[in-house]
């Protein structure tokens, strides 16, 4: 029956190595189950119910993935979303989070109606690729920079705004220590290296008392903390209706959540050998229906967006070639339920090491911007610079398309195709406007 309805044959692959190629994709991206709700939980969450529903929505999005686009592609809590939500939309714009999830969710509705009319296959068609990769890049600088923050190895100066931190206090050397403990495994090919090193990072500074953590009996109903809590009435309200706040958060989570996708897809279909001979992905739409539906699923269990994992070319590299990889992936999380609560345990210092080397591992989408070409090189850099000095990916964005599109109207390269472009990028401008206002 599997091998009737993910094609197993045709596709040059078995049970046990799909199930390989499962466990190693879940390895790897397994480190989410840990930080994201220690991210979330600095826009007052509660850490055991954000962790159990990273662990459902991440269930579920993977299983439904696998069995409606047959893609060994895995989703969870996005990297990058969860710090735009918690950094931007809650602590920046005052939301609370019960608001910014019911955001989330008019996120998933407006991506679905999208997809289905089309629109988002315009829109990556229309954004030029160097932005793509500078989005990556950008929010990888962003969330390193949270994590150095976070350890203490960074810290606020008033002279010169940051400066170097005490490295010897116990909190950054606890940190230094993970960086270079995941560093080393990672650099090993450790499978899991990330989460490896969180756990044995923790387990030091349990040693030394930098964490406080009084265990308890937990069960699945931790969720009610989080699940259908979700305001949408509030984020309808938000600036007196469906106004310019409720747009640009929907705007950012449609875009980084897009970016996400599309580099991920590419890289994981090539390195299977799932792309067309046109250069097309088959089943495109249904992979995008499918990253819809995972968005209103996390964002009704009580998390920040879900989307589609660059880890999954892990499993890809040991086999993984079906849809059967991505059901084995969501098994796995599911399992991981009942453990998931006890996240709480793990203190901030534990988790900074790998917020630092995930923004690390992001940074090589910058190779695919054409650096010598102005056109191209400058719309990437404002975008990669302004994210994280200003705090938020949406003026990266801004900054990123209009640069883009003032540029191509400045060099004679405007065309009525691109249209689309330019609509986005005056979009962009009123919101600067209205900002400033």
């Amino acid at each position: 029956m599997l091998n009737r309805f993910f094609g197993l044959d045709r596709h040059g692959t078995t049970i046990p190595t799909e199930l390989f190629a499962g466990l190693t994709t879940f390895l790897t991206m397994a480190y989410i189950v840990v930080v994201n709700p220690l991210i979330l939980g600095a826009a007052g969450m509660p850490v055991a119910g954000v962790a159990v529903a990273t662990c459902l929505a991440a269930g579920i999005g993977c299983i439904l993935m696998g069995l409606f686009s047959n893609y060994p592609l895995a989703l969870a809590p996005g990297m990058g979303l969860n710090a735009y939500f918690a950094y931007t939309v809650v602590q920046g714009m005052g939301l609370t989070w019960q608001t910014a999830l019911g955001c989330v969710f008019l996120s998933g509705i407006a991506f679905l109606c999208l997809t289905l009319a089309g629109v988002r296959q315009l829109i990556i068609s229309a954004v030029p690729k160097s932005l793509f990769a500078a989005v990556g890049g950008g929010i990888g600088l962003f969330i390193a920079f949270i994590g150095l923050s976070d350890a203490g190895i960074i810290i606020a100066k008033p002279g010169t705004m940051v400066g170097l931190g005490n490295l010897t206090s116990p909190s950054a050397a606890v940190a230094l220590l993970g960086l270079l403990v995941i560093a080393a495994l990672q650099s090993r090919g450790v499978k899991g290296a990330m989460l490896f090193g969180i756990l044995l990072t923790a387990g030091v500074a349990w040693a030394l008392g930098l964490a406080h953590f009084v265990p308890g009996a937990y069960t699945l109903s931790d969720l009610s903390a989080t699940a259908f809590k979700l305001n949408i009435s509030g984020a309808l309200s938000l600036k007196g209706g469906i106004g310019l706040s409720l747009l640009e958060i929907v705007f950012v989570f449609l875009f980084v959540d897009m970016f996400d996708n599309v580099g991920t897809l590419m890289a994981v279909t090539k390195r299977a050998g799932l792309v067309a001979a046109d250069g097309s992905i088959p089943r495109l739409n249904r992979i995008l229906l499918a990253d819809s539906a995972s968005m209103l699923v996390g964002a009704m269990a009580g998390t920040s967006p879900v989307t589609s994992y660059i880890e999954s070319a892990a499993g890809v590299s040991v086999g993984g070639r079906t849809g059967l990889t991505s059901v084995f992936v969501g098994l796995f999380f599911l399992g991981t339920l009942f453990f998931a609560p006890l996240v709480q345990a793990i203190p901030a210092a534990a988790t900074a090491p790998a917020l630092i080397l995930v923004g690390a591992l992001m940074m090589g989408a910058l190779t695919e911007v054409e650096w010598g070409d102005p056109g191209a090189a400058i719309p990437a850099f404002l975008t990669v610079i302004i994210i994280p000095l200003s705090y938020s990916i949406a003026n990266g964005l801004a900054f990123g398309i209009t640069s883009h599109a003032v540029l191509k109207l400045v060099r004679g390269q405007a065309r009525t195709s691109d249209w689309l472009v330019y609509a986005l990028a005056t979009l962009c401008v009123v919101r600067f406007i209205y900002l400033a206002a």
